[in-house]
């Protein structure tokens, strides 16, 4: 079955397309893509260096052992997350080493039964269009060639110091405080509900918001990689669990994200749901919604939190 690496990478069933042979194909191929002179490089950038991570689906971990494993083999030192991570840690990761790119384990917010890969730029963001083709253009060429990947023993990687685990959050976390102003978030403390809905944006909100006061009860934050038998898509539909622990007091509203927490969504006390696709103005107005009801809390941390 051909293997179409687009814009948005690579997905597809796990166990049918998506397999440990298929996926040290693309990996071979994106080694060859990033190592080519058709990849955008600079001198600030480390040429031989990827960031690696995952989210919480089925095998994700493995998948990107091997994505390193290929990697390795290629020369590149890999920088591995060592747990299950969000996108947007990774891709910071990505330029806060100076990698020359990134490569993101996830389906996002896809069924349970689906796996893939997200390729990153030096830059952070998804990888740009022509370099996602030149990935295509290597899959390709590599199997009518007959040439199979480059594979090292992740051990003695590990040991050749060719596979270095890291945890992404402490320097996001850190770049996030430049962006958001938490001592304001102090003063008027919220409390809320903050729905992971079982993936790798478990306990991120909590922990970044510890030492500001904020009451966060978290949902769906266990490892559960059928995802609870519903999307990972913060979509009004598979929110009944916030909805319920929102109505039941748990918090004075809710907030969202997706399987790999790049996408955030955010409900108030009456179940009204304000989508990624939606204005963000309105996610801003919840919190304050709740202050002009005469419960705990205000509108200016949340509107400092996304300024």
């Amino acid at each position: 079955m051909p293997i179409h690496f687009g814009t948005d990478g690579w997905r597809a069933v796990i166990s049918d397309s998506f397999t440990f042979s298929n996926l040290r194909m693309v990996s071979q191929a994106i080694a060859d893509a990033v190592a080519s002179e058709h990849w955008e490089k600079s001198e600030s950038v480390d040429p031989k260096k990827i960031v690696i991570g995952f989210d919480t689906r089925f095998l994700s971990d493995r998948f990107a052992g091997e994505v390193a494993r290929v990697l390795a083999a290629n020369g590149f030192t890999v920088l591995l997350a060592q747990s299950d991570s969000p996108t947007p840690a990774i891709s910071y990761a990505v330029r806060n080493n100076n990698a020359i790119a990134g490569v993101m384990i996830t389906a996002s917010h896809n069924a349970p039964r689906y796996n893939g890969v997200k390729l990153k730029g030096a830059f952070g963001g998804s990888a740009l269009p022509e370099q996602c083709r030149r990935v295509e253009v290597y899959i390709n060429d590599n199997e009518e060639q007959a040439r199979g990947p480059n594979l090292m023993d992740f051990q003695k990687a590990r040991e050749a110091g060719l596979i270095q685990k890291f945890n992404p959050l402490p320097a996001y976390f850190e770049h996030l405080r430049k962006l958001i102003n938490t001592d304001v978030i102090a003063e008027n403390p919220q409390r809320f509900v903050a729905d992971a809905m079982y993936g790798s944006g478990r306990g991120v909100i909590k922990a970044f918001l510890q030492g500001t006061g904020c009451e966060v009860h978290e949902i769906r934050g266990e490892m559960n990689p059928g995802f609870g038998g519903v999307h990972p898509e913060p979509i009004a539909k598979y929110l009944g669990a916030l909805s319920s622990a929102v109505s039941s007091g748990l918090g004075n509203f809710g907030v969202v994200t997706d399987g790999d927490a790049d996408r955030i969504g955010a409900m108030d006390e009456r179940g009204n749901f304000v989508g990624p696709a939606q204005d963000h103005g309105a996610l801003a107005e919840i919190p304050g919604r709740e202050a002009r009801h005469g419960r705990r809390g205000g509108a200016d941390g949340f509107h400092h939190a996304h300024d």
